[in-house]
């Protein structure tokens, strides 16, 4: 019966992506009619975009979306807020209507594949599934070097956080409850969640080029983003 499957929400943050929406919004559809067909998730599951202030015709083209397909909907911010608080207003938005949520990012770097086994890990009694790099091929050698050491400076701080995972992951609406009780400021989910507990694990998958477009993390709000970690979750500096 259809009520007994979960209700997934695909949540996908979006600065500047008129380049990568269109091709990508296709594969999100495939993959969650996918899921549906292979009797993992409701009907009922959608596809949430997030406009994080675009410049471009980003919201443009999120409307044109779900005005042919219902699976597809959106909303959108006042103004650019950044990655994190993208996110998270996707994640804020989708906790009280859906079971799950599955954030990823639109550029088509994280292998969408993978949801098929977040959703079954789910399913087995994990409320948190971790997507995790297997291999850091695609980075140049400064941004991997840069990237774990900052996993290891957090480990060393006593900061609890997944080693290679960024913000690829599959929650659920139980444990979203609970970390909207969290007031914390400077947002920082990847370092933020493992503290709300609950059981979790990992799902490791290949991380490819972005798709079309530019990378929207450039060093300087990489800084930014790795100071906001450190600054939320430890007192050692």
């Amino acid at each position: 019966m259809n009520e007994n499957k979960p209700k997934l929400c695909i949540v996908i943050p979006c600065y500047n992506e008129e380049e990568v929406l269109p091709i990508t919004a296709p594969m999100f559809l495939d993959k969650i009619n996918e899921l549906i067909g292979l009797g993992l998730i409701s009907e009922e599951s959608k596809i949430l975009f997030v406009n994080d202030g675009s410049k471009d015709k980003t919201w443009e083209i999120i409307g044109n979306l779900s005005n042919t397909d219902d699976k597809f909907i959106g909303i959108s911010q006042s103004r650019n807020r950044g990655h994190q608080a993208a996110v998270l207003a996707g994640l804020m938005e989708a906790k009280d209507e859906f079971d799950i949520t599955i954030s990823i990012d639109c550029d088509g770097q994280d292998d969408i594949n993978a949801m098929n086994e977040m959703v079954t890990k789910y399913l087995e009694g994990y409320e948190v599934v971790y997507g995790v790099r297997s291999k850091r091929d695609t980075d140049t050698f400064f941004k991997r070097f840069t990237a774990e050491s900052f996993y290891k400076l957090l480990k060393w701080m006593g900061a609890e956080v997944v080693f290679n995972h960024a913000d690829y992951r599959l929650i659920s609406s139980k444990v979203l409850n609970e970390f909207a009780k969290y007031k914390e400021v400077n947002v920082f989910l990847r370092g933020l969640i493992p503290l709300v507990g609950f059981k979790s694990t990992t799902v490791e998958y290949k991380r490819e080029e972005r798709i079309a477009g530019e990378s929207h993390y450039p060093l300087k709000k990489m800084l930014a983003l790795a100071f906001d970690g450190i600054t939320s979750l430890s007192v050692k500096p």
